[in-house]
């Protein structure tokens, strides 16, 4: 007689919620998602499977509208190591992720339905950005690097481009040698947010700094074989993303100025100061790099000074006050001219 394998019940390729999901990345992969994307949306489903696997969820077929909210509740509810709950922003993007998830299985014939469909996500705030340094602070926190030696000059020309540029840190992080153009005064950004290129300005000063470092110090941080980035760490590699956090944070610290951040900080110090002295808000998305202009517009709430004059010029209370003022200057020449004729 043969002997005949025991059969255990497992649910099908196409149907374990692991196996869908590496199918799922696999097609953001190849229809060139950027790898940062792929690593953000396989940490969100990993917390999403492993709140299904304490509740012996192993099939996206298992999956209800139901279950998603009871997800949802729980996010808002979850509490971090420091007490602290997550973010509405946190939650929406993990929430987001699994909506792109389930839509993807639903369109791949995976599902016959797609439970996520009707799901409302939370409301988003609009927050300011807490801190923005004015021109005097940047200076201010400049000057912190000792640039007489290679670690100093890199970190000054690092400081100068942020300042100058007002490039996301990923963005800076990637720049090779080639990338500024002394010429032409500026910098070219190549596979930016939404794997986008563009071209923007650099001014003369920070173009400076990084030519005295490329010229000076880059050639002793080098170690190894030299791929062109720009700036190199201590072990002479690329700049990882919390190393360039680091790296600011260090500096403000130094600089005593009472408020700190990291490398978007410049970001929100550019976008405003420039605001203020009177740049069209279009040329502050071109310069950020924003898909959306309303992403821009933030940074009109937070240019103050351009609303205090204007509020300074027309608001009605404003207006009285500077008329009696006037007022009160005009009977002090008055006064003055009549204890001259005397």
């Amino acid at each position: 007689m043969g002997r005949h394998r025991k059969e255990t019940p497992a649910a099908t390729a196409l149907d374990a919620l692991e196996t869908a999901t590496g199918h799922y990345l696999g097609w953001l992969t190849t229809h060139n998602f950027s790898p940062d994307t792929v690593q953000a949306r396989r940490d969100y489903l990993r917390y999403f499977h492993d709140w299904c696997r304490e509740r012996g969820l192993e099939s996206p077929t298992e999956i209800t509208r139901p279950m998603l909210e009871r997800y949802q509740r729980w996010l808002f509810h979850y509490r971090k190591a420091n007490g602290q709950p997550l973010g509405f922003r946190t939650q929406t993007t993990r929430l987001t992720s699994l909506k792109g998830f389930f839509q993807w299985l639903t369109r791949h014939n995976y599902l016959l339905h797609n439970p996520a469909s009707e799901l409302v996500l939370p409301r988003i705030e609009q927050r300011l950005p807490k801190y923005v340094l004015t021109a005097r602070e940047v200076e201010q926190v400049l000057q912190q690097p000792d640039t007489g030696n290679p670690d100093g000059l890199r970190d000054r020309a690092i400081l100068e481009t942020f300042y100058s540029t007002a490039m996301r840190r990923m963005e800076l992080a990637n720049l090779k040698i080639y990338d500024p153009d002394n010429e032409r005064g500026t910098v070219m950004i190549r596979q930016g947010k939404g794997k986008k290129d563009r071209t923007i300005p650099i001014g003369e000063r920070a173009l400076a700094w990084i030519g005295k470092y490329t010229g000076e110090a880059r050639t002793e941080l080098v170690t190894g074989a030299d791929d062109g980035t720009l700036f190199l760490n201590d072990m002479g590699e690329p700049y990882e993303r919390p190393q360039l956090t680091a790296l600011v944070r260090r500096y403000l610290i130094a600089s005593e100025i009472g408020k700190v951040g990291g490398c978007h900080l410049f970001r929100h110090t550019v976008a405003t100061l420039m605001l203020e002295n009177g740049a069209d808000i279009k040329v502050i998305q071109q310069l950020l790099g924003h898909v959306k202009i309303t992403t821009t517009e933030l940074y009109t709430h937070v240019a103050i000074n351009f609303l205090k004059q204007v509020y300074a010029a027309t608001h009605p209370a404003a207006c009285l006050k500077r008329a009696e003022a006037e007022a009160e200057l005009l009977a002090t020449l008055d006064a003055e001219a009549e204890e001259g004729d005397d």
